[in-house]
């Protein structure tokens, strides 16, 4: 079932619309500029609300490094790339990055050279990073947060269409990164009140809450 379904995303459910859309996508240098504008406009103009954001955000996307790396050394699962020939979409280069989205993308299919390239399939680093995104903006902003939820179902798709990914290795990794996000979430909530409740009251009685502040 995972490797029928993922031939049919990864060869037959595929468009040139859809190429240049799933591979850009997934390149985070693309949309880097973008990331930091957003980044520090909420530390600069946000607001207690928008450094919590950032806080929140940031922490736990260190810890999702930390836990997807030890995941993939324990789990060893081979990419679809590394052991069958799979649909590659290879963006063209250009400086800077967004100028790739102008320029054609080139079909090519996986050969051996493949075999050695990139770590082992689960967890998908891309799945785990957007669907923490997704969640922590939700708790932040909950009437469009849930929005970002369709960018990052569209992320798990396009590793499983560009041939990174079994659609078993996003479906499984999607859910871990939810569960893993709300874990964190509570603990840093958790150790906010703990520390602002005796080192800084006075601060503590303005932003009684690190998450739940912001969505009061």
């Amino acid at each position: 079932m995972d490797q029928a379904l993922f031939h049919l995303i990864n060869q037959q459910w595929t468009s040139p619309a859809l190429d240049l859309f799933m591979a850009a996508i997934s390149n985070p240098d693309i949309w880097m500029p973008l990331i930091v504008l957003l980044v520090l406009y909420a530390l600069i103009f946000a607001g207690f609300k928008g450094r919590a954001l950032v806080f929140c955000v940031g922490v736990a996307l260190l810890l999702n490094a930390t836990v997807t790396s030890t995941l993939k050394n324990f789990v060893d699962r081979r990419r679809p790339k590394q052991v069958e020939q799979v649909r590659m979409v290879v963006l063209a280069k250009a400086r800077p990055a967004f100028l790739t989205l102008f320029q054609p993308v080139q079909i090519r299919y996986s050969d051996a050279s493949d075999r050695k390239r990139s770590g082992p399939s689960f967890p998908s680093g891309h799945v785990t990073n957007n669907a923490t995104i997704a969640l922590i903006l939700i708790f932040f902003f909950r009437r469009w947060g849930w929005l970002y939820f369709f960018f990052a179902i569209a992320m798990a798709w396009s590793r499983v269409y560009l041939g990174a990914h079994w659609p078993s290795d996003v479906a499984a990794t999607f859910f871990l990164a939810l569960g893993e996000t709300a874990i964190v979430l509570a603990l840093l909530e958790a150790l906010y009140r703990w520390t602002m409740a005796r080192w800084a009251p006075d601060f503590f009685v303005r932003h009684p809450r690190l998450v739940g502040d912001a969505i009061a």
